[in-house]
């Protein structure tokens, strides 16, 4: 297992972050232009936006996992924290990347008076699920997507 820190995106983590931010694009099968990634980028530097991110970093510095989180509104429960997004490079799974990023985001959800976070991932994501496991409890709810245009 590699020995890994987990720190907020820094300016110049731009090219990695946008390797590691298509991989999990492409896990979902969803195109991304360079305006959606400038996009993204500009929020989690955007202090007026509440979207953030944390990279899981080796020894060398290297990302090799994004987590995108941000606060949500919850007019029944407060303010939450809602996990976007998370991805590790094929070639670090297993080794704890998953585990210090969903471990840092817990400590800042606590920092932030959250009183959980949550997040959606596939029903058949079945490798990430088992990581997920030992982190948090799985809800009963499912997700709805209604169009807008409809």
């Amino acid at each position: 297992m590699d020995t890994l820190t987990v720190t907020p995106a820094r300016p110049d983590d731009y090219l990695r972050w946008r390797e590691l931010f298509a991989g999990y694009a492409e896990f979902y099968a969803v195109s991304l232009t360079d305006e959606d990634f400038d996009r993204a980028w500009r929020w989690i530097h955007d202090p007026e936006r509440t979207t953030r991110c944390l990279l899981a970093r080796t020894a060398d510095g290297r990302p090799v996992g994004l987590a995108h989180f941000r606060a949500e509104e919850s007019a029944l429960q407060g303010e939450r924290g809602f996990l976007d997004d998370i991805f590790v490079d094929p070639a670090h799974r297993g080794g704890g990347a998953v585990d210090a990023l969903l471990t840092e985001l817990r400590r800042i959800a606590a920092a932030e008076g959250w009183p959980h976070v949550r997040w959606r991932t596939a029903e058949d994501n079945y490798r990430a699920r088992s990581a997920y496991d030992r982190h948090a409890a799985r809800t009963p709810f499912l997700t709805y997507a209604m169009d807008a245009a409809s």
